[in-house]
């Protein structure tokens, strides 16, 4: 596998430059969504690098490019491929289903002539919301952009090369390499298998420290989109708030000259305009303000304001004027030893873990089961979710920010075991990814906390420096949230929780401890959690608990594996949780919201069962007895008195 880890090895050294906003219609702005069938070809050569070596030549290319289009050697068949997925379920070929390696999409497409027509004062941007894992981007046989990291969006200009071309498709060709090594996020590691007497010449397999499937693809949406070529690089906003009167700090970066001038309104959600301001940086002063308040705290959450942001520029002797409205929720963020405060209030996060996975599309982005999701969310009366274990599509957290579903935040750092994925080129690429996390999600109001790793080796002596200096970087890059990981280390020898501001902590007694043993739940527990507090004096969210269940099976006594385990296993740990929430125990995070795939194994069969619903998003009994409880603490703490009466941001 010569090219297998190649420029997988290359990397990058810090995050690409500029700003990453979300790619809205407005009046000088323009969006061409690529999404349904994309051609798409994997590489079956033995080194997997047949793309690479064969360069394809077409008509109205002058300079030949890689492709696996042109060239059948050793190589799969070119098929129809749906954009957003995962390309690994959507055939029958048992050989795509766990495929490592490139793989190649293409697709043609004609850009409107108004997009060529002014060259100089129009720019092109090719956006990609995600592609797992890495990415090599061609258009019109031109490299325009190389991205590590399968979860968060890159993007190139592409408006020197179309608009000398006008009337000719657009090429976009896209090398994808789903590899994980030491040193990617999540790790990984190849193996090969040498025995010549036990497996065929070149066999490896893509070994990983975690427990879901290692879907591949292009995810989210790929668009093209336009601004004026002087434009609205970025917008950062953050809040603070007391009972009358709240501030909007905010800062505007503008790419393409340094003479522009900048006027910004502020909207409520009937359209009027409770604030005004201008210039690249300041702050806007909002009497009386609806605040953005999570689900079930308020009768309206997720209140936000449109933050609109006009430019005029002069450029190439023409007056280029540039709009994007930002979608702005006012709400602060505070933690105290024991309580986490929103706008003030206690929060007490009483929801769930998820995945993006799905039946067919694996992780592709999927209307129609995001807003299910979001559906049974409401219904079972969960106010907050955690991004376990890579961050969520844009869209997602969209709709987060608009019902007012709280987010802990988390990037793909899952499966940090190997004593290498702690040395300096891991950390450096993890520090890089933090940067892109944040740039993506920092003006979201749903986001209350970051998450910088799962279940790390968080007692390897080299994990104190690391996190001590990822968790540093992160609070430096935004100030205005707290920090965690979430861990599943013994409390005394966890060499990262000292540098987090909330402990987030995964167990699983009586199932991967003392199986089958309900009655130790309550001591062991409720241990658990005295020692983490009389060690860091920090609140604690219990960010994993759980056992599996199969649909349909059914035991009492309650069995292992049955739905009355699961409903049995849940009322233990309700229990310990009912009289630690009056303590320091600020929250409860459900593993799982829905069954998903994963890896196949002994222990696993058709993935992970311990959803509360099915991976068809079908309830199990597990389910009403957690909305039975949700709602019971939600409808008693809705109403709690204001504990801070004015505060900033998180300190």
């Amino acid at each position: 596998c010569r090219l297998l880890l190649l420029l997988l090895a290359l990397g990058r050294a810090a995050a690409a430059p500029g700003g990453m906003l979300y790619p809205r219609d407005t009046p000088s702005r323009e969006r061409k969504e690529l999404g349904g069938l994309w051609s798409f070809r994997a590489d079956f050569s033995p080194g997997r690098d047949a793309g690479f070596a064969q360069r394809c030549k077409t008509s109205f290319l002058k300079l030949p490019i890689p492709s696996l289009f042109c060239n059948s050697y050793q190589s799969g068949p070119v098929i129809d491929m749906p954009v957003p997925a995962s390309f690994n379920d959507i055939t029958q070929d048992p050989s795509l289903e766990n495929y490592i390696g490139w793989v190649w999409y293409e697709k043609e497409v004609l850009l409107p002539p108004r997009w060529l027509q002014d060259g100089l004062n129009t720019r092109v941007v090719l956006r990609f919301g995600s592609a797992h894992y890495y990415s090599i981007v061609w258009v019109n046989g031109v490299q325009v952009v190389e991205h590590e990291g399968g979860h968060l969006p890159f993007e190139a200009d592409i408006s020197s090369i179309v608009q000398g071309s006008p009337g000719i498709p657009c090429r976009i060709t896209v090398a994808l390499n789903n590899t994980l090594t030491p040193h990617t996020l999540p790790p990984g590691s190849i193996q090969y298998m040498n025995d010549k007497t036990r497996y065929p010449k070149n066999y490896f397999v893509q070994n990983i420290r975690f427990d879901f499937f290692n879907y591949a693809g292009i995810h989210r949406p790929v668009v093209l989109y336009t601004t004026p070529s002087v434009y609205i690089d970025d917008i950062t906003v953050t809040t603070a708030a007391s009972e009358s009167v709240a501030m909007v700090q905010y800062q505007v970066s503008v790419v393409g000259s340094t003479l522009y001038s900048l006027s910004l309104s502020l909207r409520d959600q009937e359209g009027k305009v409770v604030a005004t301001g201008d210039g690249p940086a300041g702050e806007l002063k909002v009497l009386n303000p609806n605040l953005w308040w999570p689900y079930l705290m308020h009768e309206n959450p997720g209140y936000r304001y449109s933050l609109e942001v006009k430019m005029q520029a002069q450029a190439n002797g023409a007056l280029l004027e540039d709009t994007y409205t930002l979608p702005v929720g006012i709400r602060t963020v505070h933690v105290t030893s024991t309580q986490f405060l929103i706008n003030g209030r206690p929060f007490y996060f009483h929801g769930v873990n998820k995945h993006e996975d799905a039946d067919i599309r694996g992780k592709g982005l999927d209307w129609p089961l995001v807003v299910k999701d979001f559906n049974l969310l409401r219904w079972l009366g969960a106010n907050s979710f955690r991004t376990s274990h890579y961050p969520y599509a844009e869209e997602i957290m969209d709709l987060c920010d608009a019902y007012g579903i709280v987010v802990i935040d988390e990037c793909p750092g899952v499966g940090i075991k190997m004593p290498e994925s702690f040395g300096n080129k891991s950390l450096q690429h993890h520090l890089v990814v933090m940067e892109e996390l944040i740039r993506r999600d920092k003006n979201r109001p749903s986001v209350v906390m970051w998450s910088v790793a799962n279940e790390p080796a968080s007692e390897l002596p080299p994990a104190a420096y690391y996190f001590k200096t990822v968790i540093a970087h992160t609070k430096a890059l935004d100030p205005s949230r707290p920090v965690t990981f979430v861990t599943d280390a013994n409390y005394a020898l966890d060499r990262g929780a000292p540098y987090v501001d909330v402990i987030c902590v995964n167990s699983y007694f009586s199932w991967y401890h003392d199986p089958g043993h309900l009655e130790v739940i309550p001591l062991q527990l409720a241990t658990q959690f005295e020692n983490w507090y009389k060690t860091y004096q920090k609140p604690i969210i219990q960010s994993e608990y759980g056992a599996d269940s199969v649909p349909g099976l059914h035991s009492d006594p309650p069995l292992m594996f049955s739905e009355e385990y699961q409903k049995a296993l849940l009322r233990e740990y309700h229990s310990v949780f009912d009289k630690k929430r009056k303590e320091y125990v600020i929250g409860e995070l459900i593993w799982n919201f829905a069954d998903f795939m994963t890896n196949q194994g002994t222990t696993r069969v058709l993935g992970n069962k311990k959803g509360i619903f099915t991976r068809q998003r079908q309830p199990k009994s597990a389910a009403f007895v957690l909305r039975e409880r949700y709602w019971k603490i939600a409808n008693e703490s809705s109403c709690l008195p204001p504990i801070i009466k004015s505060h900033s941001l998180f300190l």
